[in-house]
């Protein structure tokens, strides 16, 4: 059973599209979201005086799917600034939310900057969920800190990557890491459901891990997208999964994935694996048996629900 966790979340301007802060209870940490259209507000706050680590979100202009920017500095009112600029002037366009993180008791320095920063570049990669604008450069992990700071900005990084998730970004959340088994489990978790295409040649296993539906490396899903189905979302993260490197050629004609990977729903993945629109509430089946992820889940909620 895993240990339950509050995050204090506070509308600043008492709208759920304004600035938004998070902190956690005995964490000095303090996480700070804001549309770029309140650019001008979120500078004005004691946080842009501080030395921090942001994340810039937006889409990508070379396609639809999001793009991110993670970099530290040492005031973020400043970087925030020169990241405002137009484009031919050193800014950045792409970016629309930005997720600003610092500490309350100002402690962090250029080198904490420096390690955490590059371990949230390696995590969201790792992840692989958002496309990053970040150049190679950046992407090189950062060690010359002591090994007691490296222990007090590990459990610092833990905190963020707890949430950034409640604050609607996904970026550092690793599918990977929660096919674990039932005695070490920290996360819900289904049994392993399991999706058969004989005809096709396609095989895939998955598991519904803290409220998402993750398919296993190794499971197989069709190379091309049906031209009769027109659903474009699932077309292109089928395409997307590809440029991503986490669906690749088997050999036979077929794509495996070469990582786990989250999927928001049981119908989504069935929709990539096959290639076609699908229903994955009733294709999806209990592993050993017949028994449908929709069937499966009915029983569990009769198990839950108080007897009359």
């Amino acid at each position: 059973m895993s240990t339950g966790k509050s995050i204090k979340l506070f509308l600043a301007d008492g709208t759920p599209g304004g600035i938004i802060t998070a902190e956690i209870m005995n964490w000095t940490g303090h996480v700070l979201a804001a549309p770029r259209s309140r650019l001008a507000d979120l500078l004005q706050r004691p946080e842009a005086g501080r030395p921090g680590l942001y994340v810039l979100l937006g889409e990508n202009p070379d396609g639809d799917e999001q793009l991110a920017y993670i970099g530290e500095t040492e005031s973020i009112a400043e970087r925030l600034t020169q990241h405002a600029r137009p484009e031919d002037k050193g800014g950045k366009d792409f970016w629309r939310r930005a997720f600003v993180i610092t500490s309350k008791d100002a402690n962090l320095t250029k080198g904490h900057l420096r390690f955490v920063e590059s371990r949230l570049i390696s995590k969201a990669l790792a992840a692989n969920r958002i496309a990053l604008a970040n150049s190679k450069g950046t992407q090189t992990e950062y060690g010359m800190l002591p090994e007691a700071d490296q222990a007090d900005m590990l459990y610092f990084i833990e905190q963020i990557k707890l949430v950034l998730p409640v604050l609607g970004l996904d970026l550092l959340r690793e599918a990977a890491a929660l096919i674990i088994s039932n005695e070490s489990s920290k996360v819900s978790h289904s049994p392993l459901f399991t999706l058969a295409a004989p005809k096709l040649g396609i095989t895939a296993q998955a598991q519904e891990v803290d409220g998402e539906f993750v398919v296993q490396t190794g499971s197989k899903a069709k190379a091309s997208w049906s031209e009769a189905q027109q659903n474009e979302g699932y077309r292109k993260l089928h395409q997307q999964l590809q440029q991503h490197s986490v669906l690749m050629p088997d050999g036979n004609g077929l794509l495996r994935f070469a990582s786990d990977y989250a999927f928001a729903s049981p119908s989504a993945a069935s929709a990539v694996i096959l290639g076609r629109n699908d229903n994955g509430r009733k294709s999806w089946k209990l592993a050993g048996s017949q028994q449908s992820y929709g069937e499966w889940q009915a029983e569990a909620l009769a198990k839950a629900l108080p007897s009359h």
